[in-house]
């Protein structure tokens, strides 16, 4: 038992040697992490969908496979992984964390499923999620997903269930999706690695949700997370975004030389309230608590240790407009896509006021909203131009209880310690991580976020293992695990 605890907690890029060394086999490692979900997943709520004969199938082509041949293997060959039910996979139920989409197995593969298949992966299951992937990880149909530091707690959404089956030791590395904090958030509140990629970075194959929707990796290590970003990065035809290619394998970015760079950091941000109901999403006027602060300063301190230039300095975000963005651009393509969706009646409440907000917005003043707002993104993203970090919280306090997620009439509360800090970067774009670097006094994770200029997840990704080398002490293990 002891020996597969720690292979359950091994990193994936050490699973794939000990595969490819024969050290242990796709099947062991399938079998470790369905034994682990039988027996945890019950008190967490992680998975919607466990695909016990799919994964142990897959195990065991991918054990004959071995046998045959050494080399010319995909990077991660027998390594086990767990996709968040917002993308498609073949003859595996994706719900969309929808009570309306209950009974739905889709047909084909994701494009980003296809990309890990083809780097070897295998699917044990389909995590948590709210639904649509909006709010925090408790969809009215399937009950909360907890968090396994304290099950009590939240793990904050949407891609909730892979923050807690990853820190659980119920995979080695999860996907997971970020339209607003929707990675960075739970990495933060299950003590894991979260990296939002540049917009376009990642084919996108939800129509609508371009401009704000990155597909990204969960994991143990930046290296992980890097390694995870070489397989599913790619342009697909008719993409209407994309990023620039990058110059080598961001595997090989962990553990390089940063050089000096100049790095700007905040604690907090002035209040960006949104007119009128704008606590759906952006709840931009929740302050970053005290400890939170502080373990910004620490983090920019020990950076200016390391020898880079570091001030306390940030952009102008300037408020409501980036707010605006992110509460229409998300909603406004669900109001567009309502006939294909199940009965508003059976909607959760969280999107059934969602699209009661959006309809009472006019098409002129929708199109002012996304225009102020990537007006400001263009005036934010010059920060840039002097400095290739941004340092800065990634949540505003801990996680908060589970039944304080929602008021009386089952919508958001707009009390949680979520802030602002994440959902800037989805609208301008650009590349964000959130590293595990700190401890709440009540033993919760803290995690801090750093942003680099649009494109550049290569100097962000040195910079972040740089830093985990040089804060992460030893991994502790959360209660459930």
């Amino acid at each position: 038992m002891a020996v597969e605890q720690e292979l359950a907690f091994t990193s994936a890029l050490e699973q794939a040697e000990l595969i490819r060394s024969r050290m242990v086999s796709p099947v062991e490692l399938v079998d470790i992490y369905l034994e682990r979900i039988d027996r945890l997943n019950p008190q967490l709520n992680c998975y919607l969908t466990v695909a016990y004969e799919s994964a142990r199938a897959s195990a065991e082509v991918a054990e004959v496979a071995l046998a045959r041949r050494q080399s010319d293997l995909p990077a991660f060959h027998g390594v086990p992984i767990a996709i968040k039910d917002m993308a498609d996979t073949a003859g595996i139920r994706t719900t969309w964390g929808s009570a309306g989409y209950r009974d739905r197995v889709p047909e084909r593969d994701a494009f980003v499923v296809r990309k890990l298949k083809s780097a070897g992966f295998i699917v044990l299951g389909k995590t948590n999620t709210p639904e649509f992937a909006s709010g925090s990880t408790d969809p009215v149909g399937y009950g909360p997903c907890r968090n396994p530091w304290n099950p009590e707690r939240t793990v904050f959404g949407s891609s909730g269930g892979a923050g807690s089956a990853l820190a659980a030791g119920l995979c080695p590395i999860a996907h997971g999706s970020d339209a607003g904090g929707s990675i960075r958030l739970p990495a933060a509140a299950c003590g894991v690695v979260g990296l939002k990629p540049s917009r376009g970075r990642v084919s996108n194959e939800l129509p609508g949700w371009d401009l704000l929707l990155q597909e990204g990796p969960l994991a143990r290590t930046v290296a992980d997370a890097a390694a995870m970003l070489d397989t599913i990065q790619g342009y697909a035809p008719g993409d209407p975004f994309w990023a620039p290619q990058p110059l080598r394998p961001f595997r090989e970015e962990a553990g390089a030389d940063p050089g000096r760079l100049r790095i700007g950091f905040m604690t907090d941000v002035k209040d960006g309230t949104p007119p009128g109901d704008g606590s759906v999403y952006a709840r931009a006027a929740v302050p970053a608590q005290a400890e939170v602060q502080e373990a910004v300063r620490a983090v920019a301190e020990k950076l200016e240790g390391l020898g880079h230039s570091v001030a306390e300095e940030a952009p102008d975000w300037g408020g409501w407009e980036l707010s605006a963005v992110l509460m229409w651009g998300y909603t406004a393509p669900w109001l567009a896509m309502e006939d294909e969706l199940p009965p508003f009646s059976v909607l959760d409440p969280i999107q059934q006021q969602a699209l009661e907000m959006i309809r009472k917005v006019s098409l002129k003043d929708y199109v002012k909203m996304m225009n102020a707002g990537q007006r400001r993104a263009r005036e934010v993203v010059s920060f840039w131009n002097d400095h290739d970090i941004l340092v800065l919280p990634t949540v505003a306090g801990p996680a908060s209880r589970i039944e304080a997620l929602r008021d009386a009439e089952g919508r958001p509360s707009r009390d949680l310690p979520i802030g602002p800090f994440c959902f800037f970067w989805n609208v301008t774009g650009q590349p964000a991580i959130s590293l595990p670097l700190a401890t709440f006094s009540d033993g919760m994770p803290l995690g801090v976020q750093l942003v680099a200029a649009p494109g550049a997840e290569a100097t962000l990704i040195r910079v972040s293992a740089q830093l985990e080398a040089a804060m992460a002490g030893p991994r502790r293990r959360p209660a459930v695990s």
